[in-house]
């Protein structure tokens, strides 16, 4: 009999807030968590000065100094939404993290830039000043995984994710395989990415940052005629995916049961998406969960807010799915926030789909008319009968994800 997927714990850390209620307040009220940062100024030649930043973020004495020194900001928000979930879950202090049978399958598009400093002084000036043993381990690729595993004392297998915007989808996706592989019993499953100025720089460099600096409450606008780019955030998620007969037997919550994974690249071009295999990820993501396109009742999009993304997404969306099923992006509540973005959106995705509210996609007024005619979710929120969702994620390096997962009543 093959195995089932289930979410058995969620936790996040976003600007919005860090728990489902108080994102749900501030998503009704019309708020969104972008702010301008004053601190930029000192950088003249970025545009930019937006982002979503987690205001007054800080690790209590329950996260001691000694498991924390190696840890930068980016693997503190994963471990704080790790813990969340655990607690959720109903695992924190349960033997079983300790077993070998839960495993780890979580991302970051980089480490800590701030860790770089250090190596920067050696190569630039030959001084080693700011070099310490864990310069290295805040700033690897796999920060998040390795410091959850080892703050949590994670013994089984860990899969790190560090791929852009796909990161964290990507660890959901494969912490379900590794479950259906009977590799592991339990997952610890997300994504995380800390703000920084290198992470601006970066599309500022692309022309595709927002720069409507004096109007923060306008910007980003996925979908939009008159968008101008998107917004840089930060944040973290964390599900908890766990075996269903196993998580039945020990009386666990269950959350949604997560039943379609599909995932490529496009082979084509580092920063320009194609339709044609975002439409594949999509397709694959169906067939393995044994759906059809028409059973699918709503679309957490990736929305970033910039043209040449919005047009390809929205193209694959309309090919595969067609045109009647509701989309919209939280890209344009949080910013994108890259590593984080994926788990994120599924964390509120699923409690959106559990509750039947489905939040606007803020700032998006009037449909930008080479985007496909699909059912935007504009102005107002919906309510809506939920059984089958789908999050798609789409990645710089032309990495596409799709996760399908289904109510569970």
């Amino acid at each position: 009999m093959k195995r089932r997927v289930v979410i058995t714990g969620m936790g996040g850390v976003t600007s919005l807030g860090n728990d489902w209620k108080t994102i749900r307040t501030h998503m009704a009220a019309g708020q969104t968590g972008i702010r301008v940062m004053q601190e930029w100024d000192r950088y003249p030649d970025i545009h930019t000065r937006l982002a979503a930043p987690v205001i007054n973020f800080e690790l209590d004495e329950n996260y001691p100094r000694k498991k924390t020194r190696s840890m930068g900001r980016v693997a503190q928000l994963a471990v704080f939404a790790t813990s969340q979930a655990l607690v959720d879950a109903g695992l924190k202090d349960d033997p079983l993290i300790h077993s070998g049978r839960t495993g780890i399958a979580y991302g970051s598009s980089f480490g800590s830039p701030d860790s770089v400093l250090g190596f920067f002084e050696l190569k630039m000036e030959g001084r080693s000043k700011n070099l310490n043993a864990t310069n290295y381990i805040r700033m690897m690729s796999h920060t998040t995984s390795v410091n959850i595993g080892l703050f949590f004392g994670i013994t089984g297998r860990i899969i790190p994710t560090s791929c852009a915007c796909a990161s964290g989808s990507q660890g959901i996706g494969y912490a379900y395989e590794a479950i259906l592989a009977g590799k592991a019993d339990v997952m610890i499953a997300g994504g995380a990415e800390e703000l920084d100025i290198t992470d601006a720089a970066t599309f500022d460099t692309l022309y595709a940052t927002s720069t409507r600096n004096t109007a923060p409450q306008t910007t980003p606008r996925p979908y939009d005629r008159d968008r101008d780019g998107l917004v840089i955030g930060e944040g973290a998620a964390t599900l908890i995916l766990e075996e269903y007969d196993h998580a039945k037997a020990r009386g666990a919550k269950i959350y949604a049961e997560l039943i379609g994974f599909g995932t490529n690249s496009d082979g084509y071009h580092a920063t320009h998406p194609q339709a044609s295999t975002m439409q594949q990820a999509l397709r694959l993501a169906l067939a393995d969960a044994k759906l059809t396109a028409d059973a699918i009742d709503f679309i957490s999009g990736h929305g970033t807010a910039t043209q040449f993304g919005d047009i390809a997404e929205t193209q694959a969306t309309y090919e595969v799915l067609g045109g009647n099923v509701p989309i919209h992006s939280l890209k344009s509540y949080f910013g994108h926030s890259l590593g984080a973005c994926g788990s994120i959106e599924a964390w509120l995705g699923v409690e959106m789909m559990r509750d039947g509210w489905l939040c606007p996609t803020a700032n998006l007024e009037h449909v930008d008319e080479h985007c496909s005619p699909l059912d935007y979710i504009m102005k107002t929120p919906r309510q809506l009968d939920i059984q089958f969702m789908i999050s798609n994620n789409f990645a710089f390096g032309g990495i596409n994800t799709s996760l399908i997962f289904k109510n569970y009543r």
